[in-house]
């Protein structure tokens, strides 16, 4: 069957299987293999697509099950798609590239505004006027961030001298919660911390305690279990002054931190 255009698809992360017969697929990932499957219209077109690839991944990296076939692709389909495959594909995590005929559409999370622009600028810089680019990337807000707006400097409060959380910390641990689902899949650490009022050593058993009760309460709202870490620092990282009532009370804290 002769198609009138090929689609090529880069799935830099998360490949989604189910490739259509005029498709190229690349998944890349920061220690993974590139796999490239899909159909190109000759030997000499595969071998030029694999060597871009490997220009810009390392050629250890790249896997390739592209197959020959008749397709039908737009003039010079194979000088514009290899200024596409460059450099900046590394940058976008999640996301797919898309040619089909003369339109490009680029999805997937960057880290910055700056990189949004930048990547999808030279795209539209890298092809002639009768293609049209559909800049679909995303600002990518970092994991540690969504905990650290949701914590939003509130203190998970526990009753004096005890691991038994508060209804005030049941409130704020909630909000922690929702965040938690939210970065499904990554591994936190819990730490607890105290002031510096008593014995180093009991502090540390509380801090301990605190963060195991953190780590019961989220694991009871349905959180993976595996996935919280859980320590206790004592009063041995102050974040503020312990001679004043208000710097012990930010002292007494727990931290959420974003550590796989």
């Amino acid at each position: 069957m002769i198609l009138r255009t090929l689609i090529v698809m880069l799935c830099l992360a998360g490949l989604q299987h189910g490739a259509a017969t005029a498709q190229t697929q690349v998944q890349a990932q920061t220690d993974a293999p590139v796999l490239v499957t899909g159909t190109v219209a000759d030997e000499a077109t595969r071998a030029a697509l694999l060597e871009r690839l490997r220009g810009v991944y390392g050629a250890a990296r790249v896997v390739d099950q592209l197959s020959v076939g008749t397709v039908s692709t737009p003039a010079n389909w194979n000088t514009y798609v290899g200024r596409l495959i460059g450099p900046n594909l590394r940058l976008v995590k999640g996301g797919q590239l898309h040619i089909d005929g003369n339109s490009v559409s680029l999805r997937g999370d960057v880290a910055s505004e700056e990189q949004r622009q930048k990547i999808a600028g030279d795209i539209a810089a890298s092809l002639n006027p009768t293609y049209t680019v559909n800049n679909g990337l995303r600002v990518q807000v970092s994991q540690q961030v969504v905990l650290d707006t949701a914590l939003a400097d509130r203190i998970i409060e526990f009753e004096s001298g005890k691991a038994t959380l508060t209804p005030t910390g049941i409130a704020v641990l909630d909000g922690m919660t929702v965040a938690l689902r939210k970065i499904k899949g990554v591994k936190v650490g819990v730490i607890g911390h105290t002031d510096n009022a008593g014995s180093r050593a009991g502090n540390l058993s509380l801090s301990q305690a605190r963060a195991e009760a953190v780590k019961a309460y989220v694991v009871a709202q349905g959180i993976a279990a595996d996935s919280i870490a859980v320590s206790g620092e004592g009063p041995d990282r102050p974040v503020a002054d312990n001679r004043t009532p208000e710097g012990k009370a930010r002292n007494r804290r727990i931290e959420f931190k974003v550590i796989q």
